[in-house]
């Protein structure tokens, strides 16, 4: 992607911590005629040591997985929380819109999780990120339905080769901080979670609830 130097983050901490409150990926890879694919669905993120790992499931009648396969170096984006900004937030009046966003791409290289005992423990690392009381009724649905279930999907592990971070905040605008802030504290969620990630970088104190 675009990635001005005011707004690339060389902290990976910031892209895990995206990739974790924002798990809906786009991974994209190319079909047989060579058109970019998308499938969107949950990673969960390992790090394993300096390597990490993202971990899904598709449909098995998503030719998606079969892409993969095929051409197992893909793309996955992760869309943090992203907002308008306002040129009011200026103090002179010779500006223009804009819209600020986090996001997270990753270069990575596919591999099919074909064991069902590896397979079994990926969606449980899934379930304990969105509902870890679903463990126990997973459990309870029998060994026989569980793998009639894993049957109907297809498991892999995306390993990530390249990974940029871009947090677009107007960093290279420190005239607008302070009211840019004000106004996404006063937004919805989205803007709201912009003004806390401003606090994070250092662009604004951090404010005492």
């Amino acid at each position: 992607m675009y990635l001005p130097a005011q707004f690339q983050s060389p902290d990976g901490a910031h892209a895990d911590a995206l990739m974790r409150a924002h798990p809906l990926a786009s991974l994209v890879s190319t079909d047989d005629e060579g058109f970019p694919f998308i499938t969107h669905l949950p990673l969960h993120l390992q790090v394993r040591g300096d390597q990490r790992v993202l971990l899904g499931h598709c449909a098995r009648g998503n030719p998606h997985w079969r892409y993969l396969q095929q051409r197992p170096e893909a793309l996955v984006a992760f869309l943090g929380p992203h907002a308008y900004l306002s040129p009011a937030v200026y103090p002179d009046l010779q500006r223009v819109p804009s819209w600020n966003y986090l996001a997270v791409h990753c270069r990575v290289r596919a591999e099919m999780v074909e064991e069902p005992a590896a397979k079994d423990a990926l969606l449980k690392a899934l379930i304990g990120d969105h509902e870890p009381p679903y463990a126990a009724p997973w459990r309870a649905l029998g060994e026989a339905f569980a793998h009639k279930m894993m049957a109907g999907i297809v498991a892999f592990e995306l390993h990530v080769t390249g990974l940029q971070c871009k947090l677009k905040l107007n960093q290279h605008h420190k005239e607008s901080h302070a009211a840019l802030h004000a106004a996404y504290r006063q937004g919805g969620p989205d803007a709201q979670a912009l003004a806390q990630w401003m606090e994070t970088l250092g662009m604004v104190p951090a404010q005492e609830e």
